[in-house]
């Protein structure tokens, strides 16, 4: 068990459960299978692969994922009902390493209006929904939703409770973001000291960013003790978000002096993680994100790419190649063979891919070297992200002609397959070419899904640079999105808005049990 004298601090991902949370993230199984496929690589302790109980479609998430990933331990969510902790249970059975993670609030504003229970009621509740959870697993989290908000006395009574039920890990949410990390890391340190059975258990952190303090705020946690932190990759989570697993484990590989702990993280693998959750959920990540944002290593200023010459030291702190950003000098053309190509998605970290995916994706990169002459890796890696999960998307895209310009009417012919099933081409016309797109895909799927956000950005430099789209759409309160790649913007539109309209089509079985946001 990993205690404060330990420098080792445990990593608990939550991008499957939490992540998936935010408004437009969702996630078919086989996407979240990758997902996870990829946290065990990088060496993630902890994957909290769903809430069981909130649908059918989570609970068969945390069952195939506990059946697929063999080296972290996998997590299932829990409120402190018999139903949730059998229900998790239950989805954990075939997973090699077992946790059940219960929580219930614990705050006066929580307790009062939205559980309308009396604090007694409330320990007895942590009593019995652990040792529920303790009956059916070993590994048992527990968990004080908005812990940052509960009175100190109360909160270590409701942990000690926890702690002799047999929780093994007490985690103390910031679940509002309300937190500063002074206050939090002391509110960390303070649970530990009065709290008489604390040496029986890891201390956790879950922090949201709703004032951009996650991270700090967990940062704060280590220091006053806490051994385990919850994140996401890129930050994803509901509102504003959670604190950032690439920002955490670099923080303190960066920082070691200060912060003197140690993760299991293999960071080469973070940009990978992050380009790959950032085309799963359709949500981009932003130019200036610490990390692995796209102008993290860039340096534009004349002052920085002259110091950055003389010594890189100047301006960077940490190197592109440590969190597996690499400038590679082979540039692709369409002169590239099989081999050439099998090599470089070596390079980028897609060596894991099977046969049909690597064909797949060597025509699309020999289509689109016809039409570019120079395809770079950021070229690649949007093809090739650009296909993932789609072999079992229930509308597939086939082939598309647009006809455009001042001159109308513009209209688009659209074929795509619905269920395996070739769909008769339509024709349609718009207000405009995107218009025309949008209005085929409604004939040949007819929803009454809303279109929020159409957003456009060139993947490389210059007139022939692949178009990235992304599309949010809205029905019945639930946002998705969805992106597409390619060297035409028009087709790059399309797939994007199948690509949003088929992760519609997974949220809709999915349903939203109260109170799971701790």
């Amino acid at each position: 068990m990993t205690h404060p004298s330990s420098d080792r601090v445990v990593i608990f991902d939550t991008t499957l459960r939490d992540g998936e949370q935010s408004p437009g993230a969702s996630m078919n199984l086989e996407e979240k299978i990758r997902i996870a496929q990829t946290l065990e690589e990088m060496g993630v302790d902890v994957i909290e692969a769903g809430f069981p109980a909130a649908s059918n479609g989570d609970f068969e998430a945390v069952r195939e994922v506990g059946r697929v990933v063999r080296n972290a331990t996998i997590a299932g969510l829990a409120r402190a009902h018999r139903n949730d902790i059998e229900r998790a249970a239950e989805a954990l059975k075939g997973a090699a390493r077992q946790r059940i993670h219960t929580f219930i609030s614990t705050s006066p504003l929580h307790m009062k209006y939205k559980l309308q229970m009396e604090p007694d009621a409330v320990v007895q509740a942590i009593w019995d929904s652990v040792t529920l959870a303790r009956n059916h697993v070993a590994d048992v989290e527990w968990s004080a939703e908005d812990g940052s908000r509960t009175e100190l006395d109360f909160l270590c009574r409701c942990v000690e409770t926890a702690i002799k039920a047999g929780a093994t890990t007490i985690n103390i949410p910031d679940t509002v973001g309300y937190a500063v990390p002074e206050e939090y890391g002391a509110l960390i340190r303070a649970v530990r000291e009065k709290t008489p059975n604390s040496d029986q258990a890891i201390f956790s952190v879950h922090c949201h960013n709703d004032l951009g303090l996650a991270v700090a705020n967990s940062l704060a946690g280590v220091a006053g003790g806490a051994r385990q932190v919850e994140c996401t990759i890129n930050g994803l989570g509901e509102r504003a978000g959670n604190a950032a697993l690439e920002e955490i484990v670099m923080a303190l590989r960066t920082r070691a002096d200060y912060l003197p702990y140690k993760t299991g993280i293999k960071t080469e693998a973070i940009t990978r993680a992050s380009r790959l959750v950032s085309t799963i959920t359709g949500f981009v990540v932003q130019p200036n994100k610490a990390i692995v944002g796209a102008n993290a290593f860039a340096h534009e200023s004349g002052i920085h790419q002259d110091g950055m010459l003389k010594h890189a030291g100047t301006y960077e702190i940490m190197t592109p190649e440590s969190v597996g950003l690499n400038r590679s000098t082979l540039v692709m053309g369409k002169h590239s063979g099989r081999a050439a190509f099998r090599a470089k998605l070596k390079e980028l970290g897609y060596d894991d891919m099977g046969d049909n995916a690597v064909n797949e994706a060597f025509r699309r990169f020999k289509d689109l070297a016809d039409r570019k002459k120079d395809v770079f890796d950021e070229d690649i890696i949007a093809l090739i992200d650009d296909e993932v999960g789609r072999q079992h998307d229930h509308i597939q895209f086939v082939s598309l002609q647009v006809v455009a310009g001042s001159r109308g009417p513009q209209h688009a012919v659209l074929e795509v397959t619905v269920g395996g099933e070739a769909v008769p081409p339509v024709v349609s016309f718009g207000n405009g070419p995107v218009d025309a797109v949008f209005n085929a895909i409604k004939l040949v799927f007819p929803h009454d899904a809303r279109l929020q956000l159409y957003q456009v950005h060139a993947v490389t430099a210059g007139t022939d640079a692949q178009a990235e789209v992304t599309v949010r759409l809205e029905e019945g309160g639930k946002t998705v999105n969805g992106q597409g790649a390619d060297a035409d913007t028009l087709v790059a539109t399309c797939r994007a808005y199948l690509h949003a309209l088929n992760k519609l089509l997974v949220k809709r079985q999915k349903t939203a049990p109260a109170a799971i946001s701790a």
